[in-house]
């Protein structure tokens, strides 16, 4: 596909566009790698955002499948080419990345790749990531090395130095609206504790002169100790509904912003970055559900990957949330870590959490399945019947 100056500067005007209608971080990286293979006619299009610890952030794809995806295995590490993408400035562009004495080989399921455009997306002297193309579809003339193989050309070259360029800003503008929206959520929540506490301690310290005076009372007056403690019990009602209502209102921000698929891809985002195990979250045809569930589903995945990233000693851990056929949905929390006997758990008086997870479950109609054993990983499941 050749693109002619008109055709071309409508393209990239189109991708550029769909790269700064996205807030989110990881909607741009996808929207990114999207344009960047479209763009340049090529079948499979990467970009690597590096960690601080030789690995990847975040890595998204485009053109191979999600099971493909899950049959790789792990993000790939930071060596051979896709390394030098990171720590040069200059593009690389190669006939067969497969001849290049960097390239350390793939794993099994991985496609068969041969020409291969990198590019570095810089914020300055800052590398943001990295964009990779490989296998050019149609070829715009004889391929360079002689083969029957297209291969990228100074126009693929000069497309994707522009489409990096603007990646960089789409994806420095993305990151400052996530920081400036976890900055609001803090605030708030902040505000909400110092409101919870002023209101329930009120009503808690009246609570305690209430009963005192009827304690008092008692034996001399029992007809005014009936008055205070018929008092006490109003005074914890109203206890309890301040915080009934403080914990309404502490339902996640997010939920109710950008609902639960975008708000769990945000909290496994954090947390992938955060920890040195691989956590992973996939999604598949999940629709609105009623707050409740939504917020026992969100909840439940948080306990779950605290257990799985302080206890089980797991590098992997991958969270699930797909649509049943009756249109509920089914999470999943799944590490390879140490497992437990959940028996054992309970005879010792250690819950990790799970009453709690179970009583989430119940609470939102839906229910709870905990597997594990010794040496064989955790997975927690639990399933919604939806609205």
């Amino acid at each position: 596909m050749h693109y002619g100056p008109c055709t071309g500067l409508a393209a990239v005007s189109t991708a550029l566009l769909a790269m700064s209608r996205r807030l989110e971080v990881h909607d741009v990286l996808r929207t990114i790698v999207a344009s960047a293979r479209e763009l340049l006619d090529a079948e499979y299009a990467a970009l690597g955002v590096p960690d601080d610890h030789g690995g990847f952030a975040q890595f998204v794809v485009d053109g191979i499948s999600e099971e493909q995806w899950r049959r790789i295995g792990p993000l790939p590490r930071q060596h051979g080419v896709l390394a030098a993408m990171l720590h040069q400035d200059a593009p690389e562009r190669l006939a067969d990345v497969r001849q290049d004495p960097r390239f350390g080989g793939w794993p099994a399921a991985h496609p068969d790749m041969s020409a291969f455009l990198g590019m570095p997306i810089k914020d300055g002297e800052e590398t943001l990531g990295a964009l990779f193309l490989a296998n050019k579809r149609h070829a715009h003339g004889a391929p360079a090395d002689g083969s029957d193989r297209p291969g990228f050309t100074d126009e693929d070259e000069e497309l994707l130095s522009l489409l990096a360029q603007h990646a960089a800003i789409a994806l420095t503008n993305a990151r400052l609206y996530e920081r400036s929206r976890e900055l609001t959520i803090a605030e708030e929540r902040s505000r909400l504790a110092h409101e919870l506490h002023d209101a329930v301690s009120q009503k808690l310290f009246s609570l305690r002169l209430t009963a005192q005076a009827a304690a008092a009372l008692v034996d001399r007056d029992p007809g005014r100790a009936k008055g205070e403690l018929h008092q006490v019990a109003v005074l914890a009602a109203e206890a309890a509904d301040e915080l009934r209502a403080a914990v309404t209102e502490l339902r996640p921000a997010a939920l109710d912003e950008d609902g639960l698929v975008a708000t769990l891809r945000n909290h496994v985002r954090v947390l992938d970055r955060a920890h040195t195990a691989h956590v992973s979250f996939t999604s598949d045809g999940v629709r609105a559900l009623p707050a409740t569930q939504e917020e026992a589903l969100l909840r439940v995945a948080q306990e779950a990957l605290h257990n799985a990233l302080r206890h089980s000693g797991a590098d992997r851990v991958e969270v699930t949330l797909a649509r049943t056929p009756a249109g509920g949905a089914v999470l999943r929390v799944r590490d390879w870590g140490c497992g437990f006997s959940p028996s054992t758990v309970r005879k010792a008086g250690r819950h990790l959490g799970l009453v709690s997870m179970r009583d989430r479950a119940s609470g939102s109609g839906g229910r709870l399945e905990v597997r594990s054993e010794p040496g064989e990983g955790t997975t927690i499941e639990m399933e919604v019947p939806g609205g």
